[in-house]
């Protein structure tokens, strides 16, 4: 790992491959201090590790010009985007070059006609949606950042819709990737369905730049819903929260979102948002329909269910400034939980996910566990499909603190493990989560180390993330 300051020549060939990079990209590829620093880290509690050399491509072609180099010279590449993920996954941790994909931001076509269209790497996700405004359609998947759009397929992006439309891996229909070795390929084509040969589309989502740095990425949009309906209701107990939820899905009420909240969160986002809702287990939901009768529907069915379960002041918003006031809410949760502890607290945030049925108990058991933490743990959830997040708003330089929190992630993805779940939900593999493969997947673990050799047999592609091939070999 290179520390901040004049890079030292990790490498042999490292001096002769960034004057080769300053060739090709002039002041677009950098060795300042600041710019290394600013790209050392994401959002994540890992420790920052600071690349050798920074690179700002503006097309394909310079991406795959910048891997030949990479290869050349033997020095790993680690793919950047808007560096809001999770688990570490733009930390250079072996130095090398970061690519940063933020000039690559076209919009490069959108179809309507065909419900698709097909944008560079680093568009932003609100850009994005800004550039949707006049077409009558949109994007669901919405992480709650601003992500750029290579960076959500790369991780296999999800968000507050998915019960309805799905995560990155339904909504990606192509891509265009760059290799290790420079080569540029297509991965599928804009039809709705193939039977011709692997799924490479599928393979390099979720990847997390392990495999190759994705350039082009071609989406599934989805017609504006005509009417839209938002409540929120709260519960006398977190676990009749969670059963309203189950049978809610159980019994197909189409919901486009439902979250849940616990009464920490709520106190949190109640100081934070300056709202006024119950400190209770609260729920918030979402309807879409063709039209305000269908919507009507759809939340009396919910609302019902969760009468049943201790549900109470089922409160609607109908206007459209009052809905997106409540979801900003929900989205700024991140910076209501670091205020629970301002100029102390670091929000280390952490998913699972687990099969509906075992929603309940995954949740519950981890909530029982928790108590008498150090710090505040609050709750969210995207909890239609069965994913939640615990974050633990800790002192980062208190010893016993990071201990416990450490040891209390992993007796929550050890727990959801035993259930049929998986370590991550939706934040990625990186580093954080790498000694929980092997346990998820077992031996399908080495087919992964084998795809990844057979791609990246150098290990040059953000290396120490993921999967390591050479524990293969």
């Amino acid at each position: 790992m290179t520390s901040v300051g004049t890079p030292a020549p990790a490498y042999p060939g490292l001096n002769a491959a960034t004057e080769e990079l300053k060739s090709l990209l002039g002041k677009r590829a950098t060795t300042a201090a600041a710019v290394r620093e600013q790209h050392s880290h994401g959002e994540s509690y890992h420790t920052p590790a600071a690349p050798d050399v920074v690179c700002f491509p503006q097309n394909t072609e310079e991406v795959s010009e910048i891997l030949k180099i990479s290869a050349k010279h033997q020095i790993p590449v680690i793919p950047f985007g808007a560096g809001t993920s999770n688990e570490g996954h733009v930390h250079a941790v072996r130095g090398g070059i970061t690519i940063d994909m933020r000039e690559m931001n076209k919009i490069i076509r959108i179809s309507p006609g065909d419900l698709d269209a097909t944008v560079e790497a680093g568009v932003l996700r609100k850009q994005f949606q800004k550039a949707l405004s006049n077409t009558g359609l949109t994007f669901f998947v919405d992480p709650g950042p601003d992500c750029t759009l290579g960076g959500m397929a790369s991780t296999r992006a999800s968000g507050t819709a998915a019960v309805r439309y799905g995560t990155m891996r339904e909504n990606v229909l192509s891509l265009k990737v760059v290799l290790a070795d420079g080569r540029v390929i297509q991965t599928g084509t804009r039809a709705r369905k193939s039977s011709a040969g692997y799924d490479l589309t599928r393979l390099f989502v979720g990847s997390e730049g392990t495999l190759g740095v994705i350039t082009e990425v071609t989406l599934r949009l989805h017609p504006l819903p005509e009417a839209v309906g938002t409540a929120v209701c709260s519960f006398e107990t977190l676990h009749g929260a969670i059963e309203a939820v189950i049978e809610t899905i159980q019994l197909g009420v189409p919901v486009a979102r439902i979250e849940l909240a616990d009464e920490v969160t709520m106190d949190a986002a109640n100081r934070f948002s300056k709202m006024n809702y119950p400190v209770a287990p609260t729920l918030f939901y979402e309807f879409h329909g063709r039209n305000t009768e269908d919507v009507k529907d759809q939340a009396a069915m919910a609302q019902s269910l969760a009468e049943e379960h201790g549900g109470s002041g089922f409160e609607w918003a109908t206007q459209l400034e009052d809905r997106e006031k409540l979801w900003k809410a929900r989205h700024d949760v991140h910076y209501a939980f670091l205020a629970l502890r301002p100029g102390v607290g670091q929000s280390w945030a952490h998913d699972v996910c687990v099969p509906i049925s075992r929603l309940a108990d995954c949740i519950l058991e981890t909530k029982k566990d928790n108590v008498g933490a150090p710090f505040p743990i609050p709750l969210v959830g995207h909890v239609g499909d069965g994913n939640f997040h615990m974050t633990y708003v800790l002192d980062p330089t208190n010893e016993a603190e990071v201990a416990a929190a450490h040891s209390l992630d992993d007796r929550m993805v050890r727990r959801a493990l035993a259930m049929g779940g998986t370590c991550t939900g939706e934040h990625g593999i990186g580093l954080g989560k790498m000694k929980y493969l092997e346990l998820e997947h077992g031996p399908a673990t080495d087919v992964m180390r084998a795809i990844k050799y057979a791609l990246d047999p150098e290990n040059r592609m953000n290396p120490g993330k993921m999967v390591e091939p050479h524990t293969l070999f």
